[in-house]
């Protein structure tokens, strides 16, 4: 058989076979084939019951339209058999064919939102997953824990009312894990705990600091709750984490006191340098604009750190006691 499927994915085929070589397998999504010629129908019956006859005297005539990269995986699985369901499709020509791959393929997948959500309850999952398992675990706590700085603010299908994306949350604790601060901090015992408490007092910092731009607002009035300022502040958490060895909040604050008239979260215009002038409103949550606006803050970040260390600790204290005047 071959079809039409997207280019055979090397990591996906993985992550099935070797999910397939568990003993508690199970594999109940059938392989889709569609044929148009060489291919009839015999004894159907009023039921609706019938045998199929497939003519292969010229090879194999069916098409794969859904399932290739299950189907591939099977293939490398050894000393295992499996049951495979096939739903079968007759077309009259090549343009049905083509119609229903489309068709069949368009389906609304489930809300990744939700997917992330479940997780925490699933073991066993590819290492992909494992850490987005982590992190939503991490982020339902900052949502629903008495003690977080974020309780109830976080949007989950558990909690329609948040206004923070959980996967903007996620995203901040998954770019830890690989790259920052709580890559060890998660292998500790109570690593969990550890990373809970160092995200909750850096947004309790945050919203501190930015007690306006924060209070009352949505992603649509303020890009510091917008998913695009939640990513790039966790930027910042690292380095006053790292450079700084922030842990608690009023450590964190004197840190992010120096962004204080430096940005443009609620009204004005971002001004990246090099002639990079952006409305506040300008920045979306994608990739480029994200490392554009944490790159931005990180600058500022790391001369004030430098600052801080040559000139002493006093320079911060003033910081700070500027936000409470």
């Amino acid at each position: 058989m071959s079809g039409f499927q997207r280019p055979q994915i090397a990591g996906h085929i993985r992550e099935i076979r070797d999910y397939l070589e568990k003993a508690e397998a199970i594999l109940p999504n059938p392989i889709v084939v569609a044929f148009t010629d060489c291919v009839q129908i015999v004894d159907e019956h009023a039921d609706g019951r019938c045998t199929v006859e497939i003519n292969v005297l010229e090879g194999a005539p069916g098409l794969v339209v859904d399932g290739q990269q299950r189907l591939t995986a099977l293939g490398q699985v050894e000393e295992k058999d499996f049951q495979v369901f096939v739903s079968a499709i007759i077309c009259r020509d090549e343009e049905e064919l083509r119609r229903q791959f489309v068709l069949i393929n368009n389906t609304r997948p489930l809300p990744k939102s939700l997917i992330y959500e479940l997780l925490p309850t699933v073991t066993g999952l590819p290492r992909r997953l494992g850490d987005r398992s982590v992190a939503a675990d991490i982020a339902a706590r900052l949502n629903y824990d008495e003690t977080s700085s974020l309780k109830g603010m976080i949007y989950q299908h558990t909690n329609p009312t948040g206004i923070i994306r959980d996967t903007a949350i996620q995203r901040v604790i998954i770019n830890s894990m690989s790259d920052g601060v709580m890559r060890e901090m998660i292998r500790e015992p109570d690593g969990a705990d550890l990373s809970f408490r160092l995200v909750s007092e850096f947004y309790r910092a945050v919203q501190y600091v930015f007690r306006s731009e924060w209070e009352d607002h949505t992603p649509k009035t303020s890009r510091l709750v917008h998913g695009a300022g939640i990513m790039a502040l966790g930027y910042v958490m690292e380095i006053l984490a790292l450079l700084d060895g922030a842990r608690t909040w009023e450590d964190f604050s004197k840190g992010l006191a120096c962004l204080v008239d430096n940005t443009a979260w609620t009204s004005g215009e971002w001004n990246f340098g090099e002639g990079d002038r952006r409305h506040w409103k300008s920045v979306q949550n994608v990739n480029r604009d994200i490392v554009t606006l944490a790159q931005y803050l990180i600058g500022i970040v790391r001369a004030d750190v430098k600052r801080r260390r040559t000139q002493g600790v006093e320079v911060a204290e003033e910081e700070v006691s500027k936000l409470r005047a």
